[in-house]
C-alpha cells in the first residue's frame, strides 16, 4: 500500500469517526455583540480540531442569506427559510422541529445563545447570564422569553453551559436547574494585538481619556458612568470619556445623561467600531470603566486588561471572579467612588503599574483553545 493511500485512508476514518456537533451562529450576523464574540471564538477553534465536523446553523429567516460568509472554511452552514419568532413559540409548546431540520444527522448540539432546540441527540445550552431574570426592566421584550425557553430545554433534559461558578449558581438557584446538568466551562478571549495609542487619540480627540466599550443598554450603566466623569471632569480639565459599541437600547437615557451633562464636549460616542480601531482605543486609554449592574463575564475588561490598560469595574455579577485582583473595584452605584477610583488610575503611577501587571497575568489565563478542549470534552461525553 502507497504512503499517499494510507493518508487517504486515514483522512476518511478520522471524517468517520468525528464528531458531528449543530451550533448556533445566529449571533455572528450583523454588529458582532460579547454573545457573537463567544460563538466567532468557539467556531473557529473548532473549526481548526480534527475529529471535530461542525455544522452551523441560523434561526433567522431574513439574515440566514449571510450565514455562509460568517463561517470559517470547514465550518458547513445549515439554513432554512423559518422566522425566528415562530419557532422559538412552537419549542414552546412542542418539540417539533427537531434541529436536525436544519442539520441534517448530528451527535450533539450547541446551542450558543439561550434558545435551546429539540433534537433526537445531547443538547448543550448556553447561558451567560440571568438577566432576564434578575432585572426583566432592563431587558427587551423578545427576550422575556428566555426563561421559559430554558425551562423548556431543561424538562427536555438539556445541559446548561455557564461562563463562570457565579452564574452556575444561579441556573440552579434562579432558573431550577438540576446541579449535576450545570457545567462551568470559562469563556476566552477576543483576540487582542498591539493598537497605535497615537491613533486611539486621534480617534477619541483626546491625550487623555476614559474608555468605555459594549453595546448600549441599561444594564451597561452608561449613565452612572457620566454621573461619575461629572466629577471627575470638574477636577481635571483635560480628561475625556470615550464609548465604544453597538448602539443596543436603553431609551435614550444615555443621551440625555450625556446632554445634561456640564462637560458634554468632552464625551464621545463613536458607534460601532472596527477591530483596528478598538485596538488603537485601547492602546491610547488612560484607564478603562465597566460601570455595568450585572454581568455573566466581561469581555471588555479583559481586553483592556491583556492589552495594558488600568481597569475599574464594578463589584457584580461574574466579575470579581473573572477578573480577579486584575481591576479596581467598586460598588455600582457609587458614583463618587467610580469617580475617585479613576482619577486615582490615572494620577497614581504606583497604582497604575502594580495593576495593569496583575491584570496583564489574569488576562493570560483565558483563551478560546482551553474553551475548546473542554467543550470537545463535554461533546464527547454525551454524544
Amino acid at each position: 500500500m502507497s504512503h499517499l493511500s494510507s493518508e487517504v485512508l486515514a483522512s476518511e476514518e478520522a471524517n468517520r469517526t468525528a464528531i458531528r456537533v449543530a451550533l448556533d451562529a445566529t449571533p455572528l450576523l450583523g454588529d458582532r455583540t460579547g454573545i457573537g464574540e463567544v460563538v466567532g471564538g468557539i467556531i473557529q477553534e473548532l473549526a481548526s480540531r480534527e475529529g471535530v465536523a461542525v455544522s452551523a446553523y441560523a434561526l433567522t429567516l431574513r439574515g440566514r442569506r449571510d450565514l455562509k460568509a460568517a463561517l470559517p472554511n470547514g465550518v458547513a452552514c445549515a439554513t432554512r427559510p423559518i422566522p425566528a419568532r415562530w419557532v422559538r413559540r412552537r419549542w414552546l409548546r412542542s418539540d417539533s422541529p427537531r434541529i436536525e431540520r436544519w442539520t441534517g444527522p448530528i451527535d450533539v448540539v450547541h446551542a450558543t445563545n439561550y434558545v435551546a432546540p429539540p433534537a433526537k441527540v445531547p443538547v448543550i445550552v448556553s447561558v451567560y447570564d440571568l438577566t432576564v431574570l434578575r432585572f426583566p426592566e432592563l431587558c427587551r421584550p423578545d427576550t422575556l422569553e428566555y426563561p421559559a425557553l430554558l425551562k423548556r430545554a431543561i424538562q427536555r433534559g438539556a445541559i446548561l453551559h455557564a461562563p463562570s461558578h457565579a452564574i452556575a449558581e444561579e441556573l440552579i438557584s434562579e432558573l431550577g436547574a438540576p446541579a449535576d446538568r450545570v457545567v462551568t466551562i470559562p469563556l476566552g478571549l477576543p483576540h487582542v494585538y498591539g493598537g497605535d495609542p497615537d491613533a486611539g487619540r486621534v480617534v477619541a480627540q483626546a491625550e487623555r481619556y476614559v474608555l468605555t466599550l459594549g453595546s448600549i443598554e441599561p444594564r451597561k450603566n452608561l449613565p452612572g458612568l457620566v454621573k461619575a466623569f461629572n466629577i471627575l471632569a470638574a477636577n481635571d480639565a483635560s480628561v475625556h470619556l470615550v464609548h465604544a459599541g453597538p448602539s443596543g437600547w436603553d431609551d435614550g437615557a444615555f443621551e440625555s445623561s450625556i446632554s445634561d451633562s456640564p462637560y458634554k464636549d468632552r464625551i464621545r460616542v463613536l458607534g460601532y467600531v472596527d477591530a483596528d480601531t478598538r485596538a488603537n482605543l485601547l492602546a491610547g486609554a488612560s484607564v478603562f470603566a465597566y460601570p455595568s449592574l450585572y454581568e455573566g463575564f466581561g469581555f471588555p475588561p479583559l481586553e483592556a486588561m491583556a492589552t495594558g490598560v488600568p481597569v475599574v469595574a464594578t463589584s457584580v455579577g461574574s466579575l470579581p471572579e473573572v477578573l480577579g485582583d486584575g481591576a479596581f473595584f467598586v460598588e455600582a452605584d457609587d458614583a463618587d467612588a467610580l469617580a475617585s477610583a479613576l482619577a486615582q488610575l490615572i494620577s497614581d503611577s504606583e497604582i497604575r503599574e502594580s495593576l495593569i501587571r496583575r491584570g496583564s497575568a489574569i488576562s493570560e489565563g483565558y483563551s478560546w483553545s482551553k474553551t475548546a478542549d473542554a467543550l470537545i470534552s463535554l461533546y464527547r461525553s454525551l454524544a
